[in-house]
């Protein structure tokens, strides 16, 4: 049973997610509004958010943006624009992953999972939980990571990305591959969801992004940590 969050300002949309969600067993919260929506994740620790990004008070891009300033809880955005970049801005600001309308409640049941799968099988056993490479340092069983013992706060698709990268050193993995690996292998995503993941991985543990020390761009191919 999980915790859930559904942002919609449209009634009988969050209406017919609440009654499909808890059907399997799940405790939803409905918001209906931006401001009602960070209200309540800030007073609840949900194990993932679904977020319309046309929101009254506040839109769903500022919603996840508030959000990311206090908590790593997955964000899945919905959009009823189709274009690319609508999409893409709801990764840059945090979200990870995103569900056009309409869609098929059965697929965002599918996105749900992968995700979730992801945080609560946790990584491979292995002899060491602690990955660490110079200035960098990857707790797999913590989920955690540190640039110079300073933790530094990746959302879990970031997190995702950095492990299989750092524990696959050397190999390439091209985008599809990744698309695979980290968001399910039925995942139908478009590739450049990868290239802003990876963007905003290396803002955030790059000292300069645009000279990275640790993930590196094998040009035509994909990216490879070493």
């Amino acid at each position: 049973m999980y915790k859930i969050l559904v942002v919609d300002d449209e009634k009988l949309i969050v209406k017919g997610l609440k009654f499909s969600l808890e059907q399997d067993n799940n405790f939803v919260d409905a918001a209906y509004d931006g401001e009602e929506a960070i209200a309540f994740a800030k007073q609840n620790n949900y194990d993932i958010i679904i977020l319309d990004v046309m929101l009254p008070k506040a839109d769903g891009l500022e919603v996840c943006q508030q959000i990311r300033e206090f908590s790593n809880v997955p964000i899945i955005m919905l959009t009823a624009k189709g274009e690319d970049m609508d999409k893409i801005m709801g990764l840059e600001y945090g979200a990870d992953d995103y569900l056009t309308k309409p869609f098929n409640v059965i697929e965002l049941k599918a996105r749900i999972k992968a995700i979730l799968r992801r945080i609560t099988t946790g990584a491979p056993n292995l002899l060491e939980s602690i990955l660490t490479v110079r200035e960098l340092k990857l707790d797999t069983e913590k989920r955690r990571v540190y640039i110079h013992e300073k933790e530094v706060d990746l959302t879990i698709k970031e997190f995702d990305l950095l492990e299989l990268l750092m524990m696959n050193e050397g190999k390439v993995y091209s985008r599809e591959e990744l698309l695979g690996s980290v968001w399910g292998y039925d995942y139908p995503g478009d590739v450049r969801t990868v290239d802003v993941h990876v963007r905003r991985l290396r803002e955030k543990i790059e000292q300069s992004p645009s000279e990275p020390k640790f993930v590196f761009t094998k040009w035509g191919v994909g990216y490879y940590f070493r």
